[in-house]
């Protein structure tokens, strides 16, 4: 090693210990935007099946947002899968290790530690002949004694450490709420999606029964030769056609209840009931929170946070381990080679002893360290950045679906009324016979499909409303684990 390179180590040293160890572990400085999406939201979204969806701006939802949806069948599913899901005991569980982890890593690195050790030993020696003892001596040992070491964390490693440690606790904290509030959202929106289907099905059912009735009709027509060959293959073709959807339909609720019984801790056969579409009330109030209170209210912005006060914490520990280390060692107790020799005056033990160690040469692992740790720390604040235009995406997102949601389920209603009012028209002309049983089938079609386009519609919008309320998290946030180490430098 060059004199030149010593004598840049030695200036490090130095000028660290002039400073902090690592950088502060403060998020970096996110942008605040006037609005999340290109366009500013409107204050509210157009009517649609009655209701014109307000836009609270600088309000979060509460912690059981979902009860703003007034079904109870639906609250008591959500509350069932928040007690039983197996994902999210495992979730609680595994951040409760960690936090008894931390507890044990805090206790034994900051508090000194005492050991009792015994020994009874019985050996044979051989000896020199010359002093007038037999060549093999045979002997017996006591001993009792209490050991006791401490090391002084002089320049912070320990407590750089055990902040480290407990941050990533954090960050489990606030993963496990975001899977709490992930499970309530899938709950929710498998709910409305089956609730949904249902009603799809239904009225699909209904479609095939008018495809068949107009398909078995123009066939009738052909047999008697009021029909082309053509106008009744076409017809048992779009029954056919129409059919074929309801399998698939099917499969789709089959799915959904399925995912739905294992979200709240049940087998797919012991799947629950599902309330219907109707008791379902759409939120006339949701939460637009501004983007500073976005950053303390979504869990997962807040692991991304615990994350970079981590890995800062990491930085200052590879930098505490270029600087010395002192450690007291003490032991007393009694020993002897009988019985009566420990008893008494003579068999009394105690040692006491300081040690200091400074790295010298590690072959530069010890720098290479400290250049990993400040890599990895920015490459959390990068993460902690990307996580927060994600979530700023998010909410954009979730926005832009409401509006346009309610702007697709009004047209989807105009359509459905008008539909139901030209049915209603022909199949009182029909009853009077002035027009035949084919226009009654036309026209219900009509009717059937801009009803199953309204239904879509309306569970799209419903759904979408959810997951806004995901989106916007919750304030006030859910408690971290216990800060148990004094905060670093």
């Amino acid at each position: 090693m060059s004199l030149t390179y010593k004598a840049s180590v030695v200036a490090a040293a130095f000028a660290m210990t002039a400073c902090s160890f690592g950088p502060s572990g403060e998020p970096p400085a996110m942008p605040s935007p006037e609005h999340y999406g290109a366009q500013a939201q409107p204050a509210k979204t157009v009517a649609a099946a009655g209701v014109a969806q307000t836009f609270d701006l600088g309000a979060t939802p509460g912690p059981q947002w979902w009860q703003l949806y007034h079904c109870a069948a639906l609250n008591a599913l959500v509350d069932e899968g928040l007690r039983n899901s197996p994902t999210l005991a495992a979730t609680q569980r595994t951040l409760a290790a960690a936090q008894e982890q931390l507890r044990a890593q805090v206790g034994s690195s900051t508090l000194p530690s005492i050991d009792g050790a015994a020994q009874v030993q019985r050996a044979r020696s051989p000896v020199a002949p010359q002093l007038g003892l037999p060549e093999q001596v045979q002997y017996n040992f006591f001993a009792g004694q209490l050991l006791a070491h401490y090391t002084f964390d002089l320049f912070g490693q320990t407590r750089y450490m055990n902040s480290a440690s407990a941050a990533r606790v954090n960050v489990q904290a606030f993963e496990q709420e975001a899977s709490r509030r992930a499970l309530a959202a899938n709950i929710v929106g498998a709910t409305i999606n089956v609730a949904a289907l249902d009603r799809e099905i239904a009225l699909t059912e209904r479609l095939v029964a008018v495809s068949d009735d107009a398909a078995n009709e123009d066939a009738q027509r052909y047999a008697l030769g009021s029909a082309s060959r053509v106008q009744a293959l076409e017809s048992k073709q779009d029954a056919a056609s129409i059919a074929a959807t309801l399998p698939e339909l099917r499969q789709q609720r089959a799915t959904s209840v399925h995912a739905l019984a294992v979200l709240i801790g049940r087998t797919p056969d012991n799947a629950p009931s599902v309330p219907d579409l109707d008791s379902l009330s759409l939120p006339e109030h949701v939460p637009v929170a501004v983007p500073s209170d976005l950053l303390r209210s979504r869990p997962d912005i807040q692991a991304a946070d615990a994350a970079v006060k981590a890995a800062a914490a990491d930085v200052g520990e590879a930098t505490a381990q270029l600087f010395p280390s002192l450690s007291l060692t003490g032991a007393m107790g009694r020993g002897g080679f009988s019985w009566p020799a420990v008893v008494s005056g003579a068999g009394g033990l105690w040692a006491i002893g300081a040690s200091l160690s400074q790295p010298i040469f590690h072959g530069g692992a010890l720098f290479a360290q400290r250049r990993a740790a400040i890599d990895t720390y920015d490459a959390t604040v990068l993460h902690y950045k990307s996580t927060v235009l994600s979530a700023f995406q998010d909410v954009a997102n979730s926005l832009a679906a409401l509006d346009n949601d309610a702007q697709s389920l009004a047209s989807s209603e105009v359509a459905a009324d008008a539909a139901r009012t030209a049915f209603e028209d022909t199949s009182s002309r029909h009853r009077l016979g002035s027009l035949p049983s084919a226009a009654t089938h036309a026209s219900e079609s009509r009717y059937l499909n801009a009803e199953i386009g309204a239904v879509r519609a309306a569970g799209r919008r419903m759904s979408d409303t959810a997951a806004l309320f995901q989106a916007m998290g919750e304030l006030p946030p859910a408690q971290p684990a216990p800060q148990t180490t004094a905060s670093t430098h």
